[in-house]
């Protein structure tokens, strides 16, 4: 049960940008398309739960002064990972993600769950708390950016959706779209969980 409640919990109750309100910078950057929210999301999942399974066997060997700065070197070494295979084999995606890749090093997601959970407990509960994590962000930036990309040019994986009369809401691939329609989301779970309870 505990591998479970610590795998769904990333779905939908704890779910990063949604439900915990971080990873904002690269949900509200990179989601102007659904292909680029789950590039993004898949690159995070991947160092997430790679950095949580490492720092959870290294949880008793790292002293407690330099813990923050030895849980950044591990992550950063899986940064890099992500950033060579994307570079080698995404090249495009690459491209359009710039900076975001290596900024997945300080992203606080990866970081709070290396400090706030697999520092204290063990590799397979720290394998499935990273990985709902992980696909919890991922789902979320792709369905944001699936709804941008709806809304801003009438397509959905670069696929015409709405037809050639759709008059596209430019505003949706900008910025302030951004904001727009995570404050949606934002409003339509809290309503939802309202409802729930």
């Amino acid at each position: 049960m505990g591998v479970a409640k610590e795998f769904t919990k990333g779905l939908w109750k704890e779910v990063p940008p949604f439900r915990l309100v971080l990873g904002l910078c690269p949900t509200l950057a990179v989601t102007t398309a659904a292909e680029n929210g789950l590039g993004m999301g898949l690159a995070t999942t991947f160092v997430l739960v790679c950095s949580n399974f490492i720092v959870s066997l290294l949880r008793s060997i790292i002293p407690s002064k330099v813990r923050i700065a030895a849980y950044i070197v591990v992550i950063a070494s899986f940064v890099v990972i992500v950033e060579l295979t994307m570079q080698a084999y995404f090249y495009p995606l690459y491209k359009v993600l710039g900076i975001f890749i290596p900024l997945i090093v300080v992203n606080c997601i990866i970081l709070g769950r290396a400090e706030a959970f697999a520092s204290k407990n063990g590799p397979v509960l720290s394998i499935a708390d990273g990985l709902g994590m992980g696909l919890g962000f991922t789902l979320s930036l792709t369905f944001l950016g699936a709804l941008r990309e709806l809304l801003g040019s009438g397509t959905i994986f670069k696929h015409a959706v709405l037809g050639p009369s759709f008059e596209p809401f430019a505003i949706m691939l900008k910025p302030p779209g951004a904001f727009i329609c995570l404050g949606l989301i934002l409003a339509t779970m809290n309503l939802i969980s309202t409802r729930k309870s």
